[in-house]
């Protein structure tokens, strides 16, 4: 549309100045030759009285006319007699030249010693004899140029201007789009508080209306699920907290059970624990989608992730750069804590183990850097990874959830919802020492909806919080 517009504007324009330029030119060129015949009748008429004496008056009264740049040049008699020096008979146009002697007044436009001039041809009597005079074009040529100058730059600004209204317009009839488009992506990414405005465009308000009742009822379906998801995980703690505690007091008396009977215990413990992870995870994510808000506190954020990351690891693999010790930041320490502990938990269960956890700092944001000596991710699955219940391809992919035991394939996802709440953003790259390298950058302002100050928060340190044993 811009350049559709652009090309309309500079078409009318070239056509209405070459129209101008036609018009004005052949005026300012017909008035100049007017006047230049007007100059040379007059003069002529002075030759013309010395004709009669014969062309030696007439070779005198020449240089009388040689006045304001003018030069006559007369044919008396078969001779040619100049009044100005460099002016004759070979500077005349051939067929001025030729013709001798016109029957009535003929102007052309010519140069001489590459000078702009407007010569005059006249008869006179008797016939034969003839009285050309060149004049000066004066102001004319210069006029002309600029008169073209103009119409040209006049069209250029046109066609300019013509793309700009373009783009003008097909913003403005492209802006419901464009903003259907940003709420649409909006909704992609999880916000399903995003609405279309339904005031601004009356032809488009039907959809914005029918856009927006659709969203309400996907977020309110959303709501419910998450809603009963949440109830059956907190209906399942107690039946499997008490599988957790007759499991553990199994397990002491392990040594007096039956050789047969020690193997199926085994596998009931991974079961059960495999299970609890499950239903952590899935508490975890029914509160994000049933509208559980972000609730920060100051924290160090490289104490944080040092006892997190060692934790996790069971050894020492947190590094901090100078630069990142005693950054304090605005954070729900049970989320930070429970990003680190799956990254950490996916590369020692997936990664062959985690080799450094690095904190550093630049440009107003902490950077958690998570390395493992694994095979690495392919880059066709580094966005795959952060998706629920995404697992490796079993060709030894670093993808997984840190459960302890197996994936269960929301771990991940849960470390980009958490990361994502407090204004971040995740990502994962290849170590320099050929494994996985998983990239948090947590802004240090970070725009937490609830900020508080407190001592300590032994209740938020585990994923389940102070619910129970789940925690």
């Amino acid at each position: 549309m811009a350049l559709t517009f652009g090309l309309l504007a500079g078409t009318l324009s070239l056509g209405l100045s070459i129209l101008a330029w036609v018009v004005v030119s052949s005026n300012l060129v017909s008035e100049a030759k007017a006047h230049a015949v007007t100059e040379a009748v007059l003069d002529r008429d002075a030759v013309q009285a010395a004709v009669v004496h014969g062309p030696e008056a007439v070779d005198k009264a020449l240089p009388a006319k040689v006045r304001s740049g003018k030069s006559p040049l007369a044919l008396v008699g078969g001779h040619w007699l100049s009044g100005a020096p460099g002016f004759g008979p070979e500077q005349l146009p051939v067929d001025l030249r030729k013709g001798h002697a016109p029957m009535e007044g003929v102007v052309q436009r010519t140069s001489v010693a590459d000078a702009p001039y407007l010569v005059v041809a006249l008869p006179l009597q008797p016939s034969g004899n003839a009285y050309f005079e060149w004049i000066p074009e004066g102001a004319l040529g210069p006029m002309l140029q600029r008169l073209a100058l103009g119409l040209t730059a006049s069209a250029l600004v046109m066609t300019a201007v013509g793309l700009l209204l373009g783009r003008s317009a097909t913003g403005l009839a492209l802006r419901p789009l464009a903003s259907l488009g940003s709420v649409a992506g909006r909704v992609a990414r999880g916000d399903l508080s995003a609405r279309l405005p339904t005031d601004d465009d009356p032809d488009l308000r039907e959809i914005a209306t029918s856009f927006n009742a659709t969203i309400d009822e996907l977020q309110r379906r959303v709501r419910m699920e998450s809603r009963f998801a949440l109830d059956v995980s907190h209906e399942l703690r107690t039946p499997l907290t008490t599988m957790l505690n007759s499991v553990e007091v199994i397990r002491n008396r392990r040594e007096n059970l039956p050789r047969d009977v020690r193997e199926p215990l085994d596998m009931l413990t991974a079961d059960v624990q495999r299970f609890r992870s499950l239903v952590v995870d899935l508490l975890e994510f029914s509160r994000d989608d049933a509208g559980d808000r972000l609730v920060s506190e100051e924290v160090v954020i490289a104490d944080l992730v040092r006892h997190a990351a060692d934790a996790a690891a069971g050894r020492c693999v947190t590094v901090v750069d100078p630069e990142a010790e005693g950054v304090v930041m605005a954070v729900e320490k049970r989320r930070l804590e429970r990003v680190v502990a799956n990254l950490v938990g996916n590369a020692e269960t997936h990664g062959a183990g985690c080799t450094e956890v690095r904190v550093s700092r630049s440009d107003g944001v902490a950077r958690i850097l998570v390395d493992d000596a694994g095979p690495g991710v392919p880059p066709s699955e580094r966005r795959r990874v952060f998706d629920r219940f995404a697992r490796g391809d079993g060709r030894g992919s670093a993808v997984g959830s840190p459960d302890g035991v197996s994936g269960s394939g929301i771990g991940l996802a849960i470390v980009e919802r958490h990361v994502t709440l407090h204004g971040g953003k995740v990502s994962v790259d290849s170590s320099p020492s050929g494994g996985a390298r998983f990239i948090v950058d947590l802004p240090i302002a970070s725009p937490a909806s609830t900020r508080r100050v407190l001592a300590g928060s032994a209740d938020r340190s585990h994923p389940g919080g102070p619910d129970g044993a789940l925690g």
